[in-house]
């Protein structure tokens, strides 16, 4: 070949290259001494407020984005960190506190800390001498004081209320005819408005004893009820009585062991968890509630995966005209949200008025009990859910039905198998792999549908002679609601034993199903 016919190179076009800007060290470590310097302010204002646990929190996520963030070997977590710090911050410690709280006495009744109790103990007064009107006054120059008539005792006014008020140091008060420039008296609305501050003052009077606002028009003599003593005991100023802390049970008790509420948490150790295993009442209602949940589960999963199935196979028959229109019309209860669904069919199942009732009794001349009889209310739960969950099977089998090849179905036409034949041995068996994740997924959706009992039964009909709230129709997520937020005494403690024991219990089913169904993990 002659250098005339030797191809001219041609010049190939410079690419630019894409990198990203890199930040100056000093800039980066400015920022992230800034992001650090916040980060401690909010940790330390999380511990002076007292929320210690939270504080905790703030400084673990924050340690371990700093190491992240810093060392070169972790360069690549960095990326994953904020999903890390979410399921830290939204998952674990969430999980971790119910935990805790499962092992204390936290309820409606002991809410408060140890020091908060006592000090609520400390503010209680009693009322120990006569009241005396009083009006507030301002003058010119915007000093207030309090004008309080005493009868025959005369009228007396105080300093200005000025600044913060002194522990220890009460006001002074002279005759009125000693003030000058007191000032018009302001209407009520500003008394109201004052209250707060006014509450603080504390005014001597002129035989000694100390005046508080009592109500929004009176002063009167008022005391504390309780005085600390060294040993942590409280006595009653008005009738000498002595109060000690139980820590036991998180109340101060009088000397017959009655207890003065409010209490406190204190640990409690197993007894929550020993309580659900072997008080009868309560643990009768959870095996039975907890029998209920797995068979509610299961069920649901079974009867929507088969109507999904046998919909999904009837829209694959090639006899079937307008597929496009069924298709349409089976999937619609999907696109309406749940919870007006479940209130529709809650209007439909009404045992009076209720249009299915009404077609039972004008047919059968039947009124069945959905809402009191047990079974008939477990049997209308399944039945909606039913209604409200096939179209995802039905979806879903559509979807794996058109991967089947036909040469399977064709061959075994051939050799003279009928459709349940064809079900069993080439539909379920090729359906059941792929959807084993998503039935599992299922289940463990409805082993927690704590809106489909909240809205259709409210957990109803309950069971009778139990010591919690329990229901018949309650599933275990339910009835853990009821005892920590609609029981009379609010036992947050044993709602979180109750939840502790549920997850313990759903996390060694999960794994089992997936070991059974030989999902990787």
């Amino acid at each position: 070949m002659s250098a005339v016919n030797v191809p001219a190179e041609m010049p190939g076009r410079a690419v630019p290259k894409l990198s990203i800007p890199k930040l100056p060290a000093a800039m980066r470590w400015g920022l992230w001494l800034l992001c650090n310097a916040f980060a401690l302010y909010l940790i330390i204002a999380l511990y002076a407020q007292g929320q210690t646990v939270f504080a905790l929190l703030g400084l673990v996520v924050a340690g371990i984005a700093s190491f992240v963030f810093i060392n070169r070997r972790a360069y690549a977590h960095r990326y994953i960190f904020p999903a890390v710090a979410g399921m830290l911050v939204f998952v674990i410690f969430p999980l971790l506190y119910t935990v805790g709280i499962g092992f204390t006495n936290y309820s409606g009744t002991n809410l408060l800390s140890f020091e908060q109790a006592q000090r609520y103990h400390l503010n209680q007064t009693y009322l120990a001498g006569e009241r005396f009107g009083f009006s507030l006054h301002q003058n010119d120059a915007g000093e207030m004081r309090l004008r309080v008539d005493r009868g025959e005792q005369g009228v007396w006014v105080s300093a200005p209320l000025a600044g913060e008020p002194v522990e220890g140091e009460p006001l002074g008060m002279s005759r009125e005819a000693e003030v000058e420039n007191l000032g018009a008296a302001l209407p009520l609305r500003d008394v109201i408005r004052q209250r707060k501050q006014l509450e603080q003052w504390v005014m001597r009077g002129h035989e000694g004893q100390l005046l508080r606002l009592y109500g929004l028009r009176e002063v009167a003599a008022v005391e504390p009820l309780y005085r600390l003593r060294d040993d942590g005991s409280l006595v009653n100023n008005q009738t000498g009585e002595r109060l000690t802390a139980n820590d036991e049970i998180g109340f101060y008790v009088d000397a017959e062991g009655q207890k003065v509420a409010p209490g406190y948490t204190v640990y409690a150790g197993w007894s929550n968890f020993a309580k659900v295993l072997t008080d009868p009442k309560i643990r009768g209602p959870f095996l039975q509630i907890f029998v209920w949940t797995v068979c509610f589960a299961a069920l649901t999963v079974v009867f929507t995966l088969a109507v999904g199935l046998v919909l999904a196979s009837l829209l694959q028959w090639e006899m079937v005209r307008g597929k496009a229109f069924y298709r349409l019309m089976l999937i619609l209860p999907y696109a309406v949200p749940a919870f007006i669904s479940i209130l529709v069919f809650k209007g439909l199942f009404n045992q009076s008025f209720g249009e299915i009732n009404l077609m039972l009794d004008s047919l059968f001349g039947v009124r069945p009990d959905w809402f009191s009889d047990p079974t008939l209310a477990r049997s209308m739960i399944l039945m909606v859910n039913t209604w409200l969950g096939y179209p995802y099977m039905l979806l879903l089998c559509m979807g794996l039905l058109q991967a089947i090849p036909r040469d399977l179905y064709e061959a075994s036409a051939m050799d003279g198998a009928t459709p349940l034949d064809n079900l069993l041995k080439i539909t379920l068996p090729l359906l059941i792999k792929p959807l084993a994740p998503l039935l599992i997924a299922s289940f463990a959706f409805n082993f927690n549908n704590f809106v489909l009992i909240t809205l259709l039964t409210r957990g109803g009909p309950d069971i009778l002679g139990t010591t919690t709230p329990a229901g018949t129709t309650d599933l275990l997520v339910s009835y853990t609601y009821r005892i920590a937020f609609q029981d009379s005494g609010q036992n947050f403690a044993l709602a979180a034993a109750i939840a502790t024991l549920i997850f313990i219990v759903v996390g060694a089913m999960a794994w089992l199903n997936l070991k059974l169904s030989k999902v990787k993990v």
